[in-house]
């Protein structure tokens, strides 16, 4: 009997409803193959919804996604609306009511050209980034007086609880513990990320770490400052494996690593709570300006599904996904990931494609 998977599809604004149709065609050939099927069921909520009906995300949709096994996520954002609010309302909203607090980034070449770094191949970049994702400024506890006037005050607090930053702390070491060693290295290494030496509420982290890493004794550990962490990504790749970092932090240099590797538009990330639903999207944003011309890379939407089907316990479907999109990359059939070289379903009928001929050709 097939399993089958109750998925929630949440295109929301610009590109978003482009890039999550090609990535459900892909996860409809994924299906084929694996021999499951997915129940999907459309969640409206985005701009042209808000501006119809003033209704943003109701707490009625996020008690149906407590049901549901996982979501894919397209963008979310508007021009025509405040700057945030959708933002706010539906992926914080996500994070925060649902708990899901890791923020999975994978940082992977998957060819040489697409680097902007001179003899960069492959084998010198591949990195999983744990970002914490319900806590730091993130959390909305911010306010500002005196507006419009030459003595205006805006403040935003960082918090961090020892809870959100052991047990993210924890997913990174237990992650590198499953990945297991980089070739060449002997053991797997978790970098922690951080800021303790200026912005002295991060010494619970420094101390968390210090703490936790005691129990995994066969992990190798490494420390960088946000600052020097962003050198280091630049001038040596090869020294990250896993990382862990803060909210604010890990949405900074996640997206320098996005650039190391083709771009934002190739770059998944996963919203994960272990063991219950999860979110999953690609990091680039709406982009109004591409909306419906068919452009916008679906890649990174296309490696977020490839993220959830891990979660959900399809790991050789995972990783066929992964090795279909490198596949296509390394061969040169995808020539470029700049705006404009491919069209977005031409993308996503390329990697359907390619999955459907490597499963005739390993039958």
């Amino acid at each position: 009997m097939s399993t089958v998977y109750d998925i929630g599809v949440l295109p929301g604004d610009g590109i978003g409803s482009e890039v999550v149709n090609e990535a459900l065609k892909v996860l409809t050939a994924i299906e084929q193959i694996y021999g499951f099927s997915t129940k999907r069921e459309t969640m409206p909520y985005g701009a042209e919804h808000f501006l119809k009906t003033g209704e943003m995300m109701p707490d009625v949709a996020f008690e149906r996604a407590r049901d549901l096994h996982a979501i894919v996520f397209g963008a979310v954002g508007d021009p025509r609306i405040e700057v945030g609010k959708l933002e706010f309302a539906i992926i914080a909203g996500l994070r925060h009511k649902l708990d899901l607090f890791v923020n999975l980034r994978p940082i992977k070449l998957y060819h040489e050209s697409l680097c902007p770094l001179k003899g960069k191949l492959p084998e010198h970049i591949d990195m999983m980034f744990c970002r914490e994702n319900t806590e730091d400024a993130y959390v909305g506890m911010y306010g500002a007086t005196k507006k419009g006037t030459p003595d205006e005050i805006s403040m935003q607090q960082m918090l961090y609880t020892r809870r959100g930053t052991e047990r993210i702390i924890r997913y990174a070491f237990e992650l590198a513990k499953a990945r297991g060693p980089k070739p060449g290295q002997d053991k797997a290494k978790v970098m922690l990320v951080d800021k303790a030496n200026a912005l002295r509420s991060q010494e619970l982290w420094t101390r968390t770490f210090t703490e936790v890493k005691v129990e995994y004794p066969d992990i190798d550990t490494d420390h960088a400052y946000i600052d020097a962490a962003c050198m280091f990504m630049v001038q040596n790749p090869e020294r990250f494996d896993v990382a862990v970092t803060t909210n604010l932090f890990g949405d900074i240099i996640t997206d320098l690593g996005a650039e190391l590797v083709g771009g934002i538009g190739i770059a998944a990330s996963g919203n994960i709570h272990p063991g219950q639903v999860s979110m999953f999207e690609g990091i680039h944003g709406s982009a109004p300006l591409l909306a419906g011309k068919d452009s916008a890379s679906p890649l990174a939407t296309i490696l977020a599904v490839a993220l959830m089907l891990d979660h959900i316990g399809q790991n050789e479907a995972k990783l066929e996904l992964d090795a279909c999109v490198a596949d296509l990359l390394q061969t040169g059939k995808i020539r470029s990931l700049r705006t404009g070289e491919h069209k977005c379903s031409e993308l996503g009928d390329m990697v359907r494609d390619e999955l459907l001929a490597r499963a005739v050709r390993t039958k």
